[in-house]
């Protein structure tokens, strides 16, 4: 059975995704930035104490998420859909969140113990387990191919110990080749009929 070959992407949607994947790198980098100042004005203004409402329903809503996202990694798992990666980051982000609040909630308390063994022994390792599956299977996914930037775009030095910045290259398909040349015409060798030479093809 022969290997049916991919569809090569067009011109046009390669330079769709890359603006699109610049508007996205550049929206990030301004929140990014836009976060410090806040962050900074959080530390200085934010109290040490602060009595709280509704406590348990904070919590349970937060655990019914994680549940939610953890089932639907396994669905998603069971049914080896592509949606795994997604169910399977957001799980371990939220259970990065759940060990930071877990232990930072839990300080100058006896709790915080179980807390922090909770955290190192569960929550932290399962975390790290799924991030390190959902990058194993982005490695081998199959990505469009390498295409000119424009706008002066340049792409990092690949490690090839040639330095500096390069740009990205596409292969060039091989052109047709030269058109084969005619058949000669059929020479009658039969009594009676006039005696033809054949035309020579190209050398």
């Amino acid at each position: 059975m022969t290997d049916i070959p991919a569809e090569t992407p067009s011109v046009e949607l390669l330079e769709r995704i890359r603006r699109q994947r610049r508007h996205i790198l550049e929206l990030l980098t301004v929140c990014a930035v836009g976060l410090v100042p806040w962050t900074v004005l959080l530390a200085f203004t934010l109290p040490h104490g602060y009595t709280v409402r509704q406590w348990r329903t904070t919590w349970v809503g937060f655990d019914v998420l994680l549940l939610l996202a953890m089932a639907s990694t396994a669905l998603l798992g069971w049914r080896r859909h592509r949606a795994v990666i997604v169910a399977a980051v957001t799980t371990a982000a939220l259970l990065a969140c759940d060990a930071w609040f877990d232990v930072s909630l839990a300080l100058g308390t006896p709790g915080v113990w179980f807390s922090a063994a909770l955290a190192v022994c569960v929550e932290l390792p399962l975390s790290g387990f799924l991030i390190r599956k959902a990058l194993g299977m982005l490695s081998l996914a199959q990505w469009p191919p390498r295409m000119p930037l424009s706008d002066g775009d340049q792409e990092p030095d690949g490690g090839d110990g040639q330095g500096g910045a390069r740009l990205r290259e596409t292969p060039v398909p091989p052109g047709p080749g030269p058109a084969p040349a005619p058949p000669p015409p059929p020479v009658s060798t039969g009594p009676g009929s006039p005696r033809i030479r054949p035309r020579p093809g190209p050398r």
